[in-house]
């Protein structure tokens, strides 16, 4: 376990550094907006094979997460740990498992829609422990594969 530091951040900056431009930005600027929206949230992180992972919750432990930013090659979402359960009257979540839905991200501008604040309050109520009022947020590092699917898709 890591503290946020500049060692955690640059590593961090490793791991985003490894897509696109484009998912980059949208990565950082979806990262600030929730991290704005939720600043006590700790923000943990994962580099695994498929996706890239920053997910957020009141505590360290990642079973408590609400919501996370996942990416790959083809893309960036806003991903719903318990989304399965949480109102949705404006169908705006996609996916069809038995616990996590997520909204594609074309900018980080739709984090102000109305109906995806809607869904991260919920998200927040329905978690299994609330979030502190107040405190310092921890960045996590809280797993890195040596092996990884490519961050970039292949150039034609």
């Amino acid at each position: 376990m890591t503290t946020k530091s500049t060692v955690t951040e640059k590593q961090l900056k490793g791991f985003i550094d490894k897509f696109e431009p484009r998912h980059q930005r949208l990565i950082r600027a979806v990262r600030k907006g929730l991290t704005k929206q939720f600043p006590t949230a700790h923000e943990i992180i994962w580099d695994n094979y498929n996706f890239f992972v920053i997910g957020y919750g009141p505590t360290e432990r990642p079973s408590d997460c609400f919501c996370s930013i996942a990416a790959a090659a083809n893309g960036v979402g806003l991903c719903f740990i318990r989304g399965a359960s949480l109102p949705d009257p404006e169908k705006v979540l996609m996916g069809s498992g038995k616990q996590t839905r997520f909204v594609r991200l074309e900018s980080a501008e739709i984090l102000e829609r109305s109906e995806v604040k809607a869904l991260l309050a919920a998200a927040v109520s329905h978690g299994k422990a609330p979030l502190p009022a107040s405190g310092r947020p921890q960045l996590i590092i809280r797993s890195v594969s040596k092996k990884q699917r490519p961050r970039r898709k292949p150039k034609k």
